[in-house]
């Protein structure tokens, strides 16, 4: 079969079908662009899922008549020069493009216009290619001092087979939705605005650059509640700097639609971010529960390869584990530093279901002339009985709880079998929970000397002071300016779990021989993954050793799994080190056995506790990292503000 070169129309038909893909490829070529000519505020429109129509306008350098066919030839572009030496690096990319693949490909399937004005110039020009054929540069009219716009009409007409392959109108516009926000949060400092079908659906302004634009433009794009949930992350190794914000384990989603990468401003999706974000949060979420978060590594050209595939959109780094565990001790950080905060969402959850429960049958909402009679009228008749004639509304409480003063000197009893011995609460705070935990310099604790002119009330503390306990089960205080609602079998649970965990990583995981050692049969690069991680697996009570090309020996297990299944252990490790390139298994199976001691060890759910007792949980709550939330990522307490709570009994 002789070879034949292939004509440049069919070679841009081909190139085609990797960079413009579907719409959303197409809007994201054109928008890079953009960004690169220096624009600061960039239009899209597009009709019929982008298959019809799509414009992209922008206020950037734009293109004289002489670069405008240069523009739509094949490996022509602005964005790559050659070095001294005549040498092009494609390794030191600053630019989101590069390749000079998107117009012609673009103008090869699809009937491309190009109107352009170049920056000091007074004439505009304009292009047209058709399915691959090129008209004149020919004379424009233009709005605006400079810029470029970009029609595309008739997407992958001259490619028949491709339309059979599009989606949905309705799923290619939620895909170009999601475009253009992951351009918008990776750039926010240019403006962008969105209509699809003449409808709008973006509109963002540009925002100051650095992290409280940034915030502002996430906020736009994900939401008020990612704003008030989010923590900053700024940290810095070996040249690689990660910045952006990530939500509250408490501020969780059902899938992993909101974790977004940005990689020297370029937007990417990469497995590493699910697997380091699995990592950090895997103590605060339950296995069908996914974080937010938008991530921003910043680090020199040549330590990522951009060049990876003609669509740009995944990166390789020269070292993933340095990039992997700066993302996981970051993201741990802040969520230590974020102490026993939870998420605003849980208070506004609480509001919305009592609005929906607040409404007495027969009751109409609404102003009514004849007022309370009209209620009545409605088919809701209140009791006849008055209020203080009800039995037991005017008895004398037969409990007595102590003073707060004489319930700190007291402290006693303590949780899960733990006493507290008497004295300070600091003192017996730090030593009986903390377990080496420092408290926060912002919970200033009161001194143990009391004198009884001088009566204490915890209700300037975060979490404030204890005035009830419901059902036995939750915890109410009373804060200066709301309510605090605490679970207090969840609240303790996490309280121990912090404390087992400090103490296994004290005094190291205990380990149990095996009698027998088990042979785990794996895949020869499997074993040589696993065995290469033998000195870390150690450190969590997993001793092994190669034996033989395609087998591990393991001779030791963790004690704290009991009787375990070494082979499904060391594959499920193996599967682990493949994927993500840290063993999260064994790690997760651990925290499992803690966590689950730590449920067992907790103040249950039907016990009765004093007022000691339960401003003692909220002090230890208060001090203790993480607390803010379950080991499950479930809530352990629920603020509602003064405020909140007048809307409820329409008094604001």
């Amino acid at each position: 079969m002789p070879i034949r070169r292939l004509p440049p129309e069919t070679v841009n038909r081909i190139a085609a079908g990797e960079v413009v893909e579907r719409p959303a490829s197409a809007i994201k070529e054109l928008v890079d662009n953009a960004i690169d000519a220096g624009a600061t505020r960039i239009e899209v429109e597009a009709h019929g899922g982008g298959l019809t129509r799509i414009l992209v306008a922008d206020d950037g350098c734009g293109m004289s008549a002489e670069e405008l066919p240069v523009a739509i030839e094949r490996h022509a572009t602005s964005k790559l020069a050659p070095d001294d030496e005549g040498l092009w690096d494609l390794l030191r990319i600053h630019t989101m493009g590069f390749r000079g693949e998107a117009l012609p490909s673009i103008g090869s399937v699809a009937r491309l216009q190009i109107s352009s004005r170049a920056k000091g110039q007074r004439e505009a020009w304009s292009i047209l290619v058709e399915g691959g054929r090129v008209d004149d540069v020919a004379p424009a009219a233009f709005a605006g001092d400079n810029g470029t716009r970009i029609e595309v009409r008739d997407l992958f007409y001259a490619t028949p087979a491709r339309l059979k392959f599009m989606k949905s109108e309705r799923a290619e516009a939620q895909a170009i939705t999601e475009e253009l926000k992951r351009q918008a949060m990776a750039h926010e400092s240019v403006g962008f605005s969105l209509d699809i079908d003449g409808r709008r659906i973006l509109r963002l302004p540009p925002e100051h650059p650095g992290p409280q634009g940034r915030l502002a433009r996430l906020a736009a794009v994900l939401g008020r509640d990612f704003q008030d949930n989010a923590l900053e992350i700024d940290q810095t190794r070996d040249g690689v700097r990660l910045s952006g914000f990530a939500g509250l384990p408490t501020y969780n989603r059902g899938n992993a639609a909101h974790q977004y990468l940005f990689v020297n401003g370029r937007p990417v999706r990469d497995r590493l971010l699910q697997g380091a974000l699995r990592a950090a949060y895997a103590d605060f979420l339950a296995r069908d529960r996914h974080p937010s978060a938008a991530l921003y590594v910043t680090l020199d050209t040549s330590e990522v390869d951009v060049n990876v595939h003609p669509a740009k959109a995944e990166v390789r780094f020269r070292d993933p584990a340095l990039v992997r565990g700066l993302i996981v001790g970051a993201l741990r950080h802040a969520l230590a530093g974020a102490g026993h905060r939870a998420s605003t969402t849980t208070a506004a959850q609480a509001l919305d279901s009592i609005r929906a429960q607040n409404v007495y049958p027969g009751y109409q909402p609404g102003p009514s002339p004849a007022g309370f009679s009209a209620w009545r009228e409605g088919g809701w008749t209140p009791p006849t009985q008055r209020p203080m004639d009800l039995p037991g509304l005017s008895d004398v409480s037969a409990r007595h709880e102590a003073r707060p003063e004489e319930a700190y000197r007291t402290l006693g009893g303590g949780f899960g079998g733990g006493g507290f011995a008497g004295g300070g609460v600091a003192e017996a705070v730090r030593e009986a929970a903390y377990g080496g935990y420092d408290a926060p310099p912002s919970v200033a604790y009161p001194s143990q000397d009391y004198a009884p002119s001088q009566p204490f009330d915890p209700i300037d503390f975060p979490l404030g002071a204890a005035r009830a306990q419901v059902h036995e089960t939750y915890i109410v205080a009373q804060t200066r300016d709301g309510v605090v609602i605490v679970d207090q079998h969840a609240a303790h649970e996490r309280l121990v779990y912090e404390r087992m965990k400090h103490e296994m990583e004290a005094g190291g995981v205990a380990r149990q021989t095996l009698l027998l050692p088990e042979v785990v049969e794996l895949d020869p690069a499997e074993a040589e993954r696993v065995v290469a991680r033998a000195e870390e697996l150690s450190s969590l009570g997993l001793v092994l050793e190669s034996f033989g090309p395609g087998a591990v020996l393991v001779r030791e297990t963790p004690a704290l799994l009991g009787k375990a299944d070494a082979a499904g252990l060391v594959r499920d490790i193996a599967d682990d080190l493949a994927e993500n390139g840290q063993a999260l298994a064994l790690k997760e199976r651990l925290e499992e056995v803690c966590s689950t001691m730590a449920c067992h060890g907790s103040v249950r759910a039907g016990r009765r506790l004093n007022a000691a007792e339960m401003n003692a949980l909220l002090r230890e709550m208060e001090a203790t990292p993480h607390s803010g939330q379950c080991n499950h990522g479930r809530p352990t307490y629920v603020e509602l503000k003064l405020s909140d709570i007048e809307k409820l009994f329409g008094r604001r």
